[in-house]
């Protein structure tokens, strides 16, 4: 009876060695090199149409940093970078071309790159949304034919 549990376990720890092995392989180092990026924590962009104030949108900004830039430097300028994106967002509305949940990427990440450029100079790579969470889902109007305009009116 002993005999049978010690061989069990010897089995069921020679099958299990390997796959541990290959585990702690996939595991960063805390000595590998942090990726070359400052992520932005969410902004709330309004949504405006016709004028009026229709939702807020969440969104959180991925800057890429080229290789050569200094990552932890940006990061500790993240404040920045929040910042700029929530004046961009307040100058004018990147109400999504579809609906008011979302934001139009290709306008703020076109918009945001300047922004990120004129803080980062050369350091900037590229800039991804990766994230938008919209604060309200239903009850929204529909997006009509009419152009929106630039200005929030109360």
């Amino acid at each position: 009876m002993i005999r049978r549990a010690v061989i069990a376990s010897l089995l069921a720890l020679a099958v299990a060695q390997p796959a541990y092995a290959a585990k702690k392989a996939d595991e960063p180092s805390k000595d590998a090199p942090v990726g070359q990026y400052v992520d932005v924590f969410p902004v709330a962009m309004p949504i405006v149409a016709e004028g009026r104030l229709v939702n807020y949108v969440f969104v959180a900004i991925r800057v890429n940093l080229t290789a050569s830039a200094n990552a932890s430097k940006w990061r500790g300028k993240e404040p920045y970078f929040r910042d700029a994106l929530a004046r961009l967002g307040h100058r004018t509305s990147f109400a999504g071309p579809n609906d008011f949940a979302s934001v139009d990427g290709p306008r703020l990440i076109a918009a945001y790159q300047r922004e990120a450029v004129a803080i980062a100079g050369s350091d900037v790579k590229s800039v991804v949304i990766s994230s938008q969470t919209p604060k309200q889902r239903r009850g929204l109007p529909k997006p009509g034919a009419s152009a929106p305009r630039a200005e929030i009116q109360p």
